[in-house]
């Protein structure tokens, strides 16, 4: 499967240090850019844990459950218990939470490409 310039993007800025404390607006929602990395991985995986998500994201769990509360308060995320190991919880984006990460998502797909329009073969293959 191949790598949106969004995904892309998100483990550059994860790997460098590059997350702006606000990142975006839609509607009446602010979201951090962490908070935005937070949905998108949601919304990508299947039905994932805390755990898993936090691992992909690389943070401790303590300062993720503290952004994922943050984000249950907005109606965007909703957590419920494993059905087999209730220690475990599933996230779930609710109906806002999909239309916040899909918005999100593609207003970063098309300003990448349209920031990408800009350089030639080898300096895109670069990145």
């Amino acid at each position: 499967m191949e790598e949106s310039p969004r995904e892309l993007l998100q483990v550059t800025a994860r790997r460098f240090g590059l997350l702006n404390k606000n990142c975006c607006s839609v509607g009446t929602n602010e979201i951090s850019m962490i908070q935005s990395h937070i949905l998108y991985e949601i919304d990508r995986q299947h039905e994932p844990s805390m755990q898993q998500i936090a691992d992909s994201l690389g943070m401790d769990i303590t300062t993720f459950s503290r952004q994922v509360q943050t984000l249950i308060k907005k109606n965007l995320v909703k957590k419920t218990t494993h059905p087999e190991d209730r220690r475990v919880y599933i996230l779930h984006l609710t109906t806002e939470g999909k239309f916040v990460a899909t918005t999100i998502d593609e207003n970063m797909n098309s300003y990448l490409n349209e920031l990408f329009s800009f350089m030639d073969a080898d300096d895109s293959s670069i990145l």
